[in-house]
């Protein structure tokens, strides 16, 4: 006897639409409320953050060369060793160079500047009629020069605070700075450790959606930072050089801080334009130098437009100069410092997920068709399209899908017969051969 066979379980029902609907509504409700908790977590630890932040950059900058001389057979270690021992040894040897220079230019900035005020109070006398005290040291024993220090000032206690704080303070900082290469190295250390942690959170139905979003992400983030990187640094060199050799105060500390500050769109090469001019008009030489400083920032302006952030940086990002100083505000006002760093990063990966979610959304059954929308039609769609012309627009989709309708024989008329070469081309198709007469 034949064992019955097994009943097929019930097919869960369907959930209503509404219900569907609610789920839906509530697990974007819930996405949104973790990016806010999220964002505010990151806002309250950002000062912590920041060395850790800055490990994770020199890492990920490092970890492409790694790979590949893990990949020629050196081992992990001993290749992230290697790396950041070059890495701080250029940085600290760049720093090492550049330091006594800037050092010298500052203090003959600072012991020349009372002739340049004094300068500038005669000029300014002349041409203005602004009344400048002419001794500046005889100002600063002045009564109101007194009771602006001591506004200034303030108590003893608190001068001595501040002292102490500022020693402290200095010793923070610079633990934070020897714990950087310290969370590098783990991070280079453990860097496939951590992709592949990424990977198995991901649920495996959208593993590889989400992988290749991810991966746009990582080339637009790596782009921008190791190009922009680059850019930096060059413009740096270039400002500094040529400030350098127009023989203006401080050219090598402006020059490097208007090549830092280029990160910045627009705004950061207004600043640095001004700051110079600022320089160059308090020990004014005559009109050379000021056209020489004007003619320095549009010629570096226009190679780093159109050569050096084309060719290197590229069109990755995805944002507008708008975006980018947008974003960059943002960042600044939201997180400060750390803020101004990952901003056009953040604003990068936030484009490439708008991107994504835009292109889901036409791909959607709300969106539809382009071939849904019902158009004007003119006087030549109309010449190709008549059963339109009456209506004024040309037919949707399900329109144009009903059959038409079968047209009835008036009176009088009887339907014609299909004549045989008809018929022989009607069995041609159906694949039968036509019959003899």
């Amino acid at each position: 006897m034949s064992k019955p066979s097994p009943q097929p379980s019930p097919a869960r029902p369907a959930r209503p639409p509404d219900e569907q609907q609610i789920l839906t509504m509530l697990r974007w409700l819930l996405y949104a409320v973790f990016v806010v908790v999220a964002w505010n977590i990151v806002g309250t630890l950002a000062a912590v953050l920041g060395p850790i932040l800055v490990a994770f950059g020199i890492a990920y900058l490092l970890d492409p060369v790694l790979e590949r001389l893990v990949a020629r057979g050196m081992s992990r270690a001993l290749g992230a060793t290697l790396l950041l021992v070059l890495f701080l040894g250029a940085l600290v040897g760049s720093v090492i160079a550049i330091a006594p220079r800037v050092v010298g230019e500052v203090e003959h900035f600072v012991a020349d500047l009372p002739r340049m005020v004094d300068t500038a109070t005669k000029w300014a006398t002349a041409n203005l009629g602004v009344e400048l005290p002419e001794d500046w040291a005889k100002w600063l024993k002045s009564e109101e020069a007194k009771g602006i220090l001591e506004k200034l000032a303030g108590p003893a206690e608190k001068l001595l605070g501040a002292a102490v704080g500022g020693v402290f303070s200095l010793l923070a900082f610079l633990a934070e700075m020897l714990l950087v290469p310290v969370f590098a190295y783990y991070f280079l250390l453990d860097w496939p450790n951590i992709t592949e942690r990424i990977k198995k959170i991901i649920p495996p139905r959208r593993r590889g959606k989400v992988l290749g979003i991810l991966e746009e992400v990582d080339g637009v983030v790596s782009g921008w930072v190791r190009g922009q990187a680059t850019v930096t640094t060059l413009l740096a060199v270039l400002y500094a050089v040529c400030f350098s050799v127009i023989g203006i105060h401080l050219a090598i500390p402006i020059g490097l801080l208007v090549g830092a500050l280029t990160v910045i769109p627009f705004v950061g090469t207004l600043v640095g334009a001004a700051i110079t001019v600022l320089v160059v008009l308090l020990d004014w030489q005559g009109a050379s130098p000021l056209i020489a400083v004007g003619g320095v920032f549009l010629v570096l302006h226009l190679l780093e437009a159109a050569v050096l952030t084309p060719k290197i940086v590229g069109h990755k990002v995805g944002l507008s100069e708008s975006a980018a100083l947008f974003a960059v505000v943002a960042g600044g006002k939201l997180l400060g410092f750390v803020g101004v760093l990952l901003a056009v990063p953040l604003a990068a990966t936030i484009a490439v997920l708008i991107r994504h979610a835009v292109r889901y959304y036409e791909q959607s059954e709300f969106f539809g068709h382009e071939e849904d929308a019902l158009v004007p039609v003119t006087d030549a769609m109309a010449v190709v399209m008549p059963d339109a012309a009456a209506h004024g627009t040309r037919p949707s989709r399900e329109m144009r899908a009903q059959p038409a309708p079968a047209s009835t024989p008036s009176a009088g008329t009887t339907p014609s017969t299909p004549s045989a070469s008809s018929s022989a081309g009607d069995g041609d198709r159906d694949g039968d051969p036509p019959e003899d007469a």
